[in-house]
């Protein structure tokens, strides 16, 4: 069973940058393809960003291209997202998530594993 808990949410101004963690339960990182969504309030799940198992390739949300960075420590089994230049309508619970398919996207039904969730809010 992959558990794989986020930390690291919080209160930033706008403008300002917040790092979120995921970290897996055992070896997960490095086996798994992982990613990040969140959820506004009253909307839909939305894809953020993803890392391949290898760490090779990166993917990202229109939304957070250029601001965001996804990225893992293998030796930490741990999974970040680095949040820069941050705007209010980034304002959501940020969730981990992890797929072991081989082919997968960005939708959230293609990923099995999945955190509990961190609380992001953006003040303007």
């Amino acid at each position: 069973q992959v558990q794989l808990i986020e930390s690291g949410g919080g209160l930033v101004q706008a403008g300002g940058s917040l790092r979120v963690s995921c970290a897996a339960s055992r070896r997960t990182v490095s086996r798994l393809a992982m990613g990040w969504f969140r959820q506004a309030s009253g909307k839909e799940r939305e894809f953020v960003a993803a890392i391949s198992s290898s760490g090779a390739s990166t993917y990202y949300g229109d939304s957070v291209k250029g601001r965001f960075t996804i990225s893992g420590d293998n030796a930490k089994n741990t999974m970040y997202l680095q949040m820069n230049s941050l705007k209010p309508e980034d304002t959501a619970v940020y969730y981990c998530a992890g797929t072991a398919r081989r082919a997968w996207g960005m939708r959230a039904e293609e990923f099995d594993y999945w955190g509990q969730g961190t609380q992001v809010t953006v003040s303007s």
